[in-house]
This record gives structure tokens, sequence and C-alpha cells, in this order.
């Protein structure tokens, strides 16, 4: 097992990652930017490197400073958490080379997804259902409109290295598509380096739906039933629960089943999730992340199962702790992604927590690296909390729901909590027929 373990991350997840190490008995190093020197993960660990100025490419991003850190702490291993470098094959293959284990899959299976055209081509091959489209990148605005021509407008346009809606753009007639090209690369360039589209076919009314899965260096996986991530604000997820009220048990076990014999056959190893967009009673293949979800507690509460824990043990060359048959679903968990963000117009709401109460008592969690006093710097992403809930049932889940967020108390600074004790209220929500598109639609009427 690892001696000591640095996080490569900030915010809530790294406070996540810190905890299940010191349940461990792992020592855990954590890294800051000078924005971050009051934050809780720098708190709690048991040694903290400052790795730069608050701009992410100089200190989160800056690998580096990273693995300077990783030398002088003497740390052996990495977590990534989710965002900034957990997807990064280059940083993987950089660690490699100074013999520092990195908490995460093989840097060729992060290469493979990470593009998202050569991700659909594995998938394919792999014999999982995907969205009809391009076989590869539009270069021109005249290939595009041959290939939205066979599929049918609408159609969308997608960034190969896209992810968080970025380089996205829906297209509902020919006469749009010249434009509509040159929008998603020029942001697919700006935001990813990379200017590369493709193109699919718009599903209208889809739902979200993805596979938790986790697998071990000898070719054992497991996974942990669907999530239902359709409440969606311009593509970014914001509420999500499992298991998905539109996902019949034969369903379910089909699309599991389907994944985890895919995910053997790429020989994939530690977390994974497979999303899909689930229409008509269809699954279509989308993406994969090759890393911890934020969405993941959901999953952890209705299996009882620690995937942090589960990843530490996994890159130390441990077998999975469990098989599928003894992993068994159990009750009903949603989570809500709590932002320091105003709740109307979602623009960011940083500055000084004047005071903070958590909710508690049963059946409720709370992830989250908030105090009371704490600074809530505009540098980086706006997630402050996620609100987790669990119960035996759908109904009582939403119940609980409720007055854990009438518990929740953030002063000082806006915060969606008013927007999620709207939304869990609506007849939509309540009987599980919302869809991606479903809140931009509600909030255009109200």
């Amino acid at each position: 097992m690892f001696e000591k373990v640095l996080i490569a991350n900030r915010g809530e997840i790294a406070v996540r990652v810190l905890r299940a190490c010191k349940e461990m008995g792992i020592q855990t190093v954590a890294i800051y930017s000078s924005a971050d020197k009051n934050a809780m993960h720098v708190k709690l660990a048991d040694e903290s490197v400052c790795i730069g100025p608050a701009s992410s490419l100089k200190s989160y991003l800056n690998i580096p400073a990273i693995i300077s850190a990783c030398e002088v702490s003497g740390a052996d291993a990495v977590h990534p958490g989710y965002g900034f470098l957990s997807e990064n094959f280059g940083f993987v293959e950089k660690l490699e080379a100074h013999n520092i284990k990195f908490i995460g899959p093989k840097s060729e299976h992060i290469k493979m997804m990470g593009d998202k055209i050569l991700a659909k081509e594995s998938a394919r091959n792999l014999g999982l259902p995907t969205i009809p489209g391009s076989s590869g990148e539009i270069k021109n605005a005249k290939e595009a409109i041959t290939v939205a021509n066979e599929l049918g407008y609408p159609v969308i346009i997608k960034a190969s290295s896209g992810g968080g809606g970025r380089g996205m753009v829906k297209v509902f007639r020919k006469e749009d598509m010249d434009e509509s090209l040159k929008k998603a690369s020029t942001e697919a360039e700006k935001s990813f380096n990379d200017g590369r589209v493709y193109i699919e076919k718009y599903l209208q009314n889809p739902k979200h739906i993805e596979i938790q899965i986790i697998g071990d260096e000898y070719n054992n996986i497991v996974h942990l039933g669907e999530r239902d991530c359709s409440m969606q604000r311009r593509n970014q997820k914001l509420i999500e629960e499992t298991p998905s009220v539109v996902i019949d048990d034969d369903k379910r076990n089909e699309i599991c089943n389907l994944t985890i014999n895919s995910l053997k056959t790429m020989g994939y190893c530690n977390a994974g999730t497979v999303e899909y967009l689930y229409e008509n009673g269809n699954f279509y293949f989308m993406e994969m992340n090759t890393r911890l979800q934020v969405e993941h507690p959901v999953s952890e509460e209705i299996y009882n199962f620690d995937l942090v824990k589960e990843q530490i043990n996994v890159a130390a060359k441990y077998k999975l702790s469990s098989d599928q048959k003894k992993l068994k679903r159990n009750g009903h968990s949603i989570e809500c992604r709590i932002n320091a963000e105003d709740p109307n117009t979602f623009t960011p709401s940083p500055g000084l927590i004047k005071n903070y109460h958590a909710p508690s008592g049963p059946g409720v969690r709370v992830d989250s690296n908030c105090y009371s006093g704490l600074e809530i710097s505009p540098y980086y992403d706006s997630l402050i909390a996620k609100l987790i809930v669990y119960d035996i049932d759908r109904n009582s889940c939403i119940q609980r729901l409720k007055r854990a967020l009438d518990e929740f108390v953030i002063d000082g600074i806006k915060t969606t909590i008013p927007f999620f004790q709207e939304i869990i209220t609506q007849k939509d929500f309540l009987n599980g027929s919302y869809d991606i598109n479903w809140l931009e639609k509600y909030k255009e009427a109200n």
C-alpha cells in the first residue's frame, strides 16, 4: 500500500480523497495555490505545498510544479480527483517517468477516451450502440451539410476534445451550418486548444444515463448501476440520482452487462463512467470519463461501496474487494450540486462565507470544503458543496432532500440552494419525467 498520497486537486473533492486516505492510514499531501492558502484541504492534510499563484495554469495545471511537490514531500502516488489533470494522459506519463503511481486508469485509455472522435470509434468497435453521425472530423461546411442531410435535421456539432458543453452547437437548418461550424470550432480551439469537431444526430428529448464501473489489474470489473443526470443547464449537470425511474431491471442489466463486457475487452483498470443518451428505449454511447465523477456519492450510498478507497486499492495492485454478485443495490439517492452562484442567473458569486451550517441527520451527507470565514475565490469552479441524501425509496428520498435543503445555511454569498428548493417541487421532477432539455424550457417559461 502507498505510504503517502499527494492530492492534485482542491475544493470538496480534495477533502473527499484526503479523508479516504486518512481512514486507510495513508499520509496525505495537499497542493494549493496562493488563493487557497486557507482552504480546508490544506488545513486537514498532513503536509501541504504551495505550487503557484491563483491562476490554474500556474498552479493546479502546472505539471512540473506538481511533480516537484511529489519529490519534495516524498509522495509515492497521486490522486487527481476530477477536473484539472485527471484526464491528462501526458501527466500520467510524466508521473510514471518519475516512478510515481497515478491513482487512475492507464494513460492509453485516458488518451483513447479523451478524444471524442476516437472514443466513439472505439465504442463502436467494442460493440456499444452509438449515435448516428459523421465517421470522423468535419473540416468544412459543405462536408457538414452532406452529413446533416443524410442524418436529417436537427444535428449537433461537438468538439472532439469537448467537455462541459463547450464547443457544442445545435443546427436546425442547413442555412445556419457555416456559422455554427465556425462557432463550435472557435470555441473548441479556445477551450481545449483543439478546434476539431464532428457531427451527430441531435436527439431532442433524451435522458442522460451513465454507468459507474471500476476494475482492477486482473480484469475484474464491476458496475454500480446507473445514474440519471438529466437535470442540466447548458450541458452542466445540477441534480443526479440513482436508480433512474425510466430504466427497468431488464434494460439496466442489458446496458450494464454490455458496458462491463466492452471494458473487459479494453482491459480497463480503475474507476470510470460510460455515459449514454437514452431515448425511446434505446441507449446511445456519448462518451467515457476515465476518472471519478462529481456525482459518484449517489452510487456509493445505494451500494454501500467506497469508490475512492477502491481506487486507491486497485492502483496499489490489490484485487477488487467485491464481485458483482455481492454488490446489492438498496434504496434511492439524490445529489444536488451547491454552487456559489446567483440562483436566478447562475452568475458566479464569490466572497466571504459569514455563516455556514450543513444539514445532517439520517441519510444526509455533505461533501464540502466550506466553513464560516472561508473566502470563496473567483478563480475556480463555483462548486462549493454537494448535498447527497439517501432513503429507502424515491419519494422518501425527495422528502429528506427537502428537509436537508431547508437546513442548509450559507450566508454571505449567493448559492443555488433556493433553485433546488424550487425545482424539486415541480411535477416533472416528482414523477421523474424530466429530460436533458427540461430545465432550459422551464427557465424560459418562468
